[in-house]
């Protein structure tokens, strides 16, 4: 890990935050992508504090040049890119009935597009390189739905569908692997509009949320393997969740 470069979005909160700072901690130099600042520089000054190097930028995955821009910044600052893990996600669930198209538009965008750009940016580089990581954040809700959740659950279908698509077409020095998270303890709970909802949610989590880290670890299993073994996918959900 400590000769890795990694980008990682969505690294401002959840997840992705995690996986800066268990990265980090293991050696490798990562590039932190959000659209929190603020949160971002918090979380570079730490990861400094503690003897790792992180750079912190501002990225939008729904704008598909805010991904060339991380991909060149990774590169200019550390001279190449190994890794590149979208782990930016939004989910503000809700019955088909209300009819939130902006939701789900907002949704598709950060979900699924923003992952498409991040592919679009770093593909030419790991060609280039003959070496590089996909590692795309999916969801156990790509495989098992539930009212409410039909458009999230779909675009994270999507991302499990494009990975392993990826992963068969760049088969031999490049890697794509996915990770399904279950219900983690992130601040997904946030975006959920409804009330009534948004209540059930916290109950759930307050009985099978996991720790982002077991996510982080998982993503630091699938890096660590030599460069013959690909893992494909990662299924990852606390022992009480059903």
């Amino acid at each position: 890990m400590a000769s890795k470069v990694v980008a990682i979005t969505g690294a401002s909160s959840g997840i992705g935050k995690a996986v800066g700072l268990h990265l980090a901690g293991k050696g490798a130099k990562v590039v932190l992508a959000a659209r929190g600042e603020d949160k971002l520089r918090e979380l570079a000054h730490r990861i400094a504090a503690a003897g790792g190097e992180a750079i912190p930028l501002s990225v939008d995955v729904s704008r598909r040049d805010d991904l060339v821009r991380l991909v060149d910044v990774a590169r200019e600052q550390f001279g190449r890119l190994d890794v590149l893990i979208s782990s930016a996600g939004v989910m503000p669930i809700g019955p088909l009935d209300d009819l939130a198209v902006e939701d789900w538009e907002q949704m598709v965008d950060v979900n699924f597009k923003g992952v498409l750009y991040g592919i679009a940016a770093a593909l030419p580089v790991f060609r280039a390189q003959d070496s590089g990581h996909f590692v795309n954040i999916a969801s156990t809700a790509a495989r098992k739905t539930t009212p409410n959740q039909a458009v999230y659950s779909a675009t994270k279908a999507a991302v499990l569908a494009l990975s392993d698509g990826l992963r068969q077409e760049l088969a031999g020095k490049l890697r794509v692997t996915v990770i399904s998270p279950g219900f983690t303890d992130t601040n997904f709970v946030s975006h959920v509009r409804d009330e009534a909802l948004q209540t059930q949610m916290k109950e759930a989590a307050s009985k099978f949320a996991m720790d982002p880290l077991a996510v982080a670890k998982a993503i630091a299993y699938a890096i660590e393997q030599s460069d013959q073994i690909n893992i494909g996918e990662i299924i990852v959900r606390s022992t009480a969740q059903p």
